[in-house]
């Protein structure tokens, strides 16, 4: 049974992977991986040792302690909803690009925040 922690650093993974709007397979390529070790990151299966979370760090541009956002200080459970995955699910759920390029536009006009885009 996977650690909650591993869990929890691998959904900020996946959370961080989706909305720099990289595949498994852009992520695995820059750390010389297959696409289906990153899903065991993502899925917690597999853990992620501090010198690659750092590379990951690098490559999705947060900082290292991104990953333990959200932890609480037992390390157990999240310390509070995170409803950034289930947005991030939702906004995927769209066929229509333009549709999904206006959400983005508003999001980032709300947040005051620009998503880096993929040319």
């Amino acid at each position: 049974m996977s650690h909650p922690v591993d869990i929890h650093v691998g959904r900020k993974l996946k959370q961080i992977r989706t909305l720099r709007r990289l595949s498994q397979t852009d992520v695995a390529r820059k750390l010389d991986l297959s696409f289906q070790q990153i899903q065991k990151y993502e899925i917690g299966a597999n853990r992620i040792a501090a010198s690659r979370l750092f590379e990951l760090s690098r490559i999705l541009e947060v900082e290292t302690s991104y990953f333990f956002e959200g932890l609480s200080s037992d390390g157990d459970t999240p310390a509070k909803r995170d409803t950034s995955m289930e947005i991030v699910n939702a906004i995927s759920a769209i066929e229509d690009d333009a549709v999904k390029g206006r959400i983005v536009t508003f999001i980032e006009d709300v947040s005051g925040v620009t998503v880096a885009r993929q040319s």
